[in-house]
């Protein structure tokens, strides 16, 4: 076993172990075991960066081994610059599920902790797998943890909000498993993706595919139209699990575009791309005007999330490297910020269990340390400068001018539209005098929740300041995938 898979069956090792452990009366224990099972997770984890050689597009730590010999499937699995940070981004941000649900979860606790845990470890290997079937699966079995935490831990509509996620993600992703078996016919019987992205294909089969690939993926991003499930899941599900779906199952719709579409349908990527950039503008500008009117936070987050994931396909489908690392960087620093969005409308929510905007007002005058964590995640969200929320997109922007100037122009004035819901949202929760006796009766928060906010404070202020380390590491990988694409395989 390598590095990598020391990575991906770790969480999921000590996953079943909490799963073991059963009683409630255990949940002392339980929570430790989780704590140390996530905190070994990422650590284990690390030297995938300390090791990772720079300059090169190879994929890194590959692991080859038969897993399905009869239909040719191999348990194949590596890293490349684009891949990279997304399985140290899983491992953090599961160490910060524990701590955010460390004290708010009272029953099933064994099971709440071990199915993040298993999760984190499905999640790695998606952005690990470099066999197609191998990547369906880890892909599939991501739902059935996260449909669990939603429909056990959520609020009043958590079944119907578990089968609307449920429902639509899995059914995009019958089409992409047609898609997947068909490439395994036409490459002679191989799940290889490196092989899949070497196939000479004709422009309607490439069409095909990239529709097929489109319809797994826009969902799971989620891209507008197809968007309509992520208000609901995210106002159902507990904490945990809203900030782990907009942190990183977000991420595996996008990073789907760069493994699958782009390589296998370059042409069809590009002879469609004015589609994805239409789709991701109306996401920047309408999903954002939307979230201006809403009056649940967790539902205005989660809007933003979608207004946020429209500059990731923006950036990947103008084809400039600008572009695609301004998207690549915008998933990561978007799983720290709306990661933290989202565990402090938790904080709000442990203490007066009201998710309306209205319930709250003059936060700051109670709770004035956890107030300055949340100015900082808002001021991220906007986009402001020195933080995460800012590299991404201002890379996408100036990717985008290059392109097209009006493309660019738009995209930069939609994001207006980040800056006056976060703040509009922050001035009515946390600003002027105290609005009623829950607000006056607030504690400001304890040592676990100070921790748990500070690790995504440190991560945001360090991306903000000094990107260097996640651009570097992704930029040799990006442009070997831009020349892939841009080399046309019709035949």
């Amino acid at each position: 076993m390598g590095l990598l898979s020391l990575a991906i069956w770790t969480p999921i090792a000590f996953g079943v172990v909490l799963l073991a452990l059963g009683r409630d009366d255990q949940a002392r224990s339980v929570r430790w075991v989780a704590l140390i099972g996530a905190v070994v997770s990422f650590l284990v984890t690390l030297p995938l960066y300390f090791e990772f050689k720079l300059g090169t597009a190879a994929m890194q730590f590959v692991e080859n081994a038969p897993w399905i010999s009869r239909f040719n499937v191999n348990y194949h699995v590596g890293l490349d610059g684009i891949s990279l940070w997304f399985v140290l981004l899983t491992a953090f941000i599961n160490v910060v599920i524990v701590i955010a649900g460390w004290e708010v979860i009272t029953r099933r606790v064994n099971q709440y902790m071990g199915a993040f845990l298993i999760l984190s470890g499905l999640m790695i290997g998606v952005f690990s797998a470099l066999d197609g079937l191998l990547f369906y699966v880890f892909f599939e079995a991501t739902l059935i943890p996260m449909y669990l935490i939603i429909g056990i831990w959520g609020g009043p509509n958590k079944i119907y909000a578990a089968f609307k996620f449920f429902l639509y993600t899995l059914l995009g992703s019958l089409l992409m498993l047609i898609a997947l078996i068909f490439l395994y016919t036409k490459s002679g019987g191989s799940f290889d993706l490196a092989t899949w992205h070497k196939l000479p294909l004709g422009g309607t089969t490439q069409t095909l595919l990239f529709f097929a690939f489109f319809a797994a993926f826009a969902v799971k991003v989620p891209m507008w139209p197809v968007h309509t499930w992520l208000p609901d899941v995210h106002v159902e599900a507990p904490t945990g699990g809203s900030a782990v779906l907009a942190a990183i199952m977000l991420k595996l719709g996008a990073y789907g575009f760069l493994r699958f579409s782009m390589p296998i349908a370059p042409d069809a990527a590009h002879e469609w791309a004015w589609l994805m950039i239409a789709l991701s503008l109306i996401a920047v500008v309408y999903v954002g005007l939307v979230a201006m009117v809403q009056e649940d936070m967790k539902k205005l987050v989660a809007y933003s999330s979608v207004a946020h994931m429209g500059f990731v396909t923006l950036g990947f489908f103008i084809f400039n490297d600008l572009g695609v690392s301004g998207g690549l960087v915008q998933m990561i620093a978007h799983g720290f910020v709306s990661g933290a969005m989202f565990l402090c409308i938790g904080v709000l929510y442990d203490r007066v269990h009201s998710r309306e905007i209205a319930s709250y007002g003059g936060v700051v005058n109670t709770m004035p340390n956890f107030t300055a964590f949340a100015l900082l995640f808002a001021m991220a969200n906007c986009g402001l400068p020195a933080t995460a929320g800012f590299v991404g997109e201002w890379m996408v922007i100036l990717g985008a001018v290059k392109a097209n100037f009006w493309l660019g122009f738009t995209a930069a004035s939609a994001l207006v539209f980040g800056a006056a819901y976060t703040l509009w949202m922050f001035k009515r929760v946390y600003l002027g005098p105290v609005a009623n006796d829950d607000v006056k009766g607030l504690k400001d928060i304890n040592s676990r929740e100070f921790l748990m906010l500070s690790l995504l404070a440190i991560a945001v202020l360090w991306m903000g300041i000094y990107p260097k380390p996640f651009t570097d590491v992704m930029d040799t990988s990006v442009a070997e995938l831009l020349k892939h694409v841009a080399t046309s395989k019709l035949k």
